[in-house]
């Protein structure tokens, strides 16, 4: 088992990463808050550019970790577009995207991209969507607004894990950002007469995001490769991996803000776009509770591969 990205995708993600930047960085999800209908000719020939939608994350192993590492640089930037969804799109369906939906009123990100959508459930039903539209303001909904499902079929068990896991590095992208942000933020600000970061009740907090960045870093290293390595538990990595660097984003934005104090919520900062724009990752198809029940249905009596899952007795 191996669950290092391939150098080659860490330097597309790399090249992902100042690509966006060079387009506008943080400016760009600012520039499409205010123009909503703007976010696809913000971002999209930005990854044309960078042959984002050649990749083939279910043909190739390879090109997996390189869509991998392209969310993580999407997400460090809080890039608004559905670069994830885009990319665990069906390869036997003629639509442009794909998303986990759930409930009787379900809903997605997918504001303003006018593209043709599919929906899959955690039961593996899938469906055209129709993207209904939103009165809400992109501040307050992050691009969020109902979306009607047309049945289609029940073949899309498969496509899950994959639509699971892609947003998951995306958010781990921006949480790389908010651990980031905070601690330039605690090496210049100062208090009592010396910096924040020489005060060790700060230096704890950043301590305690790191580990969880770090634990949930592994974790979608491992899902991603259950999933190149066909595992039939690959779902339950995906569910996994989900409630894990849900939890882990609650710590780190948490201690982030904490940090940053009322500065944090100002529009001056990063950290307060990322922390209301990873909200549509938190929160969809389902948050942590619903997570972690999803998980222990699709679970069972068995419970995760560990260590020592193939020893008899143990």
């Amino acid at each position: 088992m191996t669950i290092e990205l391939s150098d080659e995708a860490q330097e597309f993600g790399k090249q992902a990463l100042r690509a966006l930047r060079a387009a506008g960085g943080d400016e760009l999800v600012q520039a499409a808050e205010s123009e909503p209908a703007r976010r696809h000719e913000l971002v999209a020939p930005v990854l044309d550019a960078l042959g984002a939608w050649d990749l083939e994350p279910r043909r190739d192993p390879e090109e997996l970790e390189a869509a991998a590492a392209l969310c993580r640089s999407a997400g460090y930037w809080a890039t608004p577009y559905p670069v994830a969804e885009r990319l665990a799109r069906p390869i036997d369906m003629d639509v442009d995207g794909l998303v986990v939906v759930a409930g009787d009123e379900p809903t997605a990100a997918l504001a303003g991209v006018d593209l043709r959508w599919a929906a899959v459930t955690l039961e593996g039903a899938r469906g055209e969507i129709t993207v209904l539209p939103s009165s809400e303001s992109a501040r307050y909904s992050a691009f969020t607004t109902g979306v009607r499902v047309r049945p289609v079929d029940t073949e899309g068990a498969a496509d899950v894990a994959l639509a699971l896991v892609l947003p998951c590095w995306t958010l781990l992208g921006m949480l790389d950002r908010a651990i980031e942000s905070a601690r330039e933020h605690v090496l210049v600000r100062e208090q009592f007469g010396k910096p924040l970061a020489e005060f060790q009740s700060v230096q704890f907090q950043l301590t305690d995001a790191e580990v969880d960045r770090r634990g949930v870093d592994m974790l979608a290293r491992y899902a991603l490769w259950s999933i190149q390595a066909g595992r039939e538990d690959a779902l339950i990595d995906a569910l996994s991996l989900r409630s894990a660097i849900l939890d882990a984003a609650d710590t780190i934005f948490r201690a982030a803000h904490q940090l940053h104090g009322a500065t944090g919520f100002c529009d001056e900062t990063p950290l307060s776009w990322l922390s209301r724009y990873s909200l549509p990752l938190r929160r969809l198809p389902f948050a942590s509770i619903g997570t972690d029940e999803a998980l222990a249905a699709h679970m069972g009596r068995r419970g995760p591969a560990g260590l020592f899952t193939e020893i008899g007795g143990v």
